[in-house]
């Protein structure tokens, strides 16, 4: 069972990075009052630092009342009553209402009982990476949300192991690290097969599909499901004004795209759910009523908040699938 855990490569200092550990260690039961701490002496070899970096962090210990030295034989645990707040570094990829709907939810479940600092990387490789070094070390938890992006895991990798949390994709790479994350390829290919009866009435479906910033999964399922029923398809990766042809059924992620394709359906005037099919992407409030109620495949998001939430106060090591469906409306 690691106490004490130091990364030569975190801003914080490492004196600071002891005392935390520590404090960690008691929050999460794995030390308790009476228990022994490692020895300066292990922990200055074990880890390459002075001794007296190691005294520096138990005699501020010490001064708050958390630990106790006794002459001779080392120090020990006091008190397990001490105010310790999680101090939780959480990394999203954009903001949007769905977001919005994890965060408000992961923050009432957590019942506030931590300071939580969230940042956005706008799916780009290079501000990850600098957010994510910027903050090494300052948080006791970190939840990344790391898209499909580029060399992401080799990034994660240098944040300490056991306080990293995925959130929403998750790959091979990741897999030694919690996580509630969505199966892309599987809830798009369930999805699709629950509204078969319906999609039949179509010619043809597309797949608006932003390779940089959707994920890889949500393409494989599509064509697995297409494959499998002989359907015809396409995937594009924009639609600006593009024509559209009656009978076609257009799978969209992304809410700009939404947008363009209602627009284009009125001009050419389709009627949607009739002439032209639509399939969104994660629901919200206001696609219950706009083109008189958008189908969507979506998660559920308040739930995925909550159980992040209960993953972190628990101290649960657990990978979680969090489900999508099928939510029938009048655009399919």
């Amino acid at each position: 069972m690691k106490i004490i855990s130091i990364n030569k490569r975190q801003n914080l200092p490492k004196y600071k990075q002891i005392i935390l550990s520590i404090e960690i260690s008691i929050a999460e039961k794995r030390l308790k009052r009476g228990d022994k701490l490692p020895s300066v002496n292990k922990v200055s070899l074990e880890f390459g630092i002075s001794r007296d970096t190691v005294l520096l962090a138990y005699d501020e210990l010490k001064k708050r009342g958390i630990i106790y030295a006794i002459l001779g034989k080392g120090y020990y645990v006091k008190s397990e009553d001490f105010s310790f707040e999680q101090r939780i570094f959480l990394l999203f990829d954009e903001l949007n209402a769905f977001k919005e709907d994890l965060y408000n939810s992961f923050m009432e479940t957590i019942n506030r009982n931590a300071q939580i600092d969230i940042f956005f990387h706008y799916f780009n490789p290079e501000v990850f990476k600098k957010l994510i070094h910027d903050n090494n070390g300052n948080y006791s938890k970190y939840i990344i949300m790391p898209t499909n992006l580029t060399n992401a895991a080799s990034v994660i990798k240098t944040l300490p192991e056991e306080d990293v949390f995925i959130l929403d994709q998750t790959n091979p790479e990741l897999k030694n690290y919690p996580s509630v994350h969505q199966n892309h390829a599987l809830d798009i290919f369930n999805a699709l097969e629950s509204g078969k009866s319906k999609i039949e009435k179509y010619k043809k479906l597309i797949l608006i599909f932003s390779s940089y910033k959707q994920p890889i999964g949500m393409r494989e399922g599509f064509i697995e499901f297409c494959k499998k029923h002989q359907f015809r398809y396409d995937i594009i990766n924009n639609f600006e004004n593009n024509e559209i042809q009656k009978g076609d059924l257009y799978i969209i992620p992304d809410d700009r795209h939404l947008v363009n394709v209602i627009e284009q359906s009125k001009k050419q005037k389709l009627i949607i759910g009739q002439d032209v099919g639509i399939i969104s992407y994660n629901d919200t409030p206001l696609k219950k009523v706009v083109a008189e109620g958008i189908t969507t495949i979506s998660t559920d998001f308040n739930e995925m908040g909550q159980l992040l939430a209960e993953l972190i106060m628990n101290h649960r090591k657990e990978q979680i699938e969090n489900k999508s469906s099928l939510i029938n409306r009048s655009s399919l």
